[in-house]
């Protein structure tokens, strides 16, 4: 089941990935999908923001580094930007699968490019209406993601 919410800009979308966050547990993996400026990053602030990371961490894009690695919150968060990766053999070289089973929180900016995640997932898509309005799609993939789509989908009404 696909849940669909409106959001009003990107204070909206770290608010909607605040209260994401209170649900996460240890090896939880979120996938993003959008358009470049749909509100990807501001989605993983607001997963740090709401897993408690020290206001001191600045949570950022890595569009360039692949993989950001944060901690000092509730739980580790892992980053992760697959836009620059061409070739799937690329992500031999990022270790995906220990951020997967490191026990933290793993954010997969441009999932939908391959097929990285596991199979227990939730996936969020978000899209610009053209105006601040963005929408956001929660699919859970599992029993885990699914879960985790009701109980948020439940804490944004």
């Amino acid at each position: 089941m696909i849940h669909h919410h409106r959001l009003a800009g990107p204070e909206a979308t770290v608010r909607a990935a605040r209260a994401l966050a209170s649900l996460l547990g240890p090896g939880d993996a979120i996938g993003l999908v959008g358009d470049l400026g749909a509100g990807k990053t501001h989605f993983v602030q607001g997963l740090g923001a709401g897993l408690g990371l020290p206001a001191a961490v600045r949570v950022t894009s890595p569009t360039f580094t692949i993989v950001n690695q944060y901690r000092g919150g509730r739980l580790p968060l892992d980053h992760v930007d697959l836009y620059r990766i061409e070739q799937e053999r690329e992500l031999d070289n990022i270790g995906l699968d220990e951020l997967f089973w490191g026990g933290g929180v793993v954010a997969v900016e441009w999932c939908d490019r391959f097929a990285v995640l596991p199979a227990d997932h939730l996936r969020v898509s978000l899209a610009g209406t053209g105006s601040h309005e963005r929408v956001l799609d929660a699919e859970g993939r599992g029993p885990r993601g699914c879960e985790l789509a009701a109980a948020w989908a439940a804490s944004l009404r």
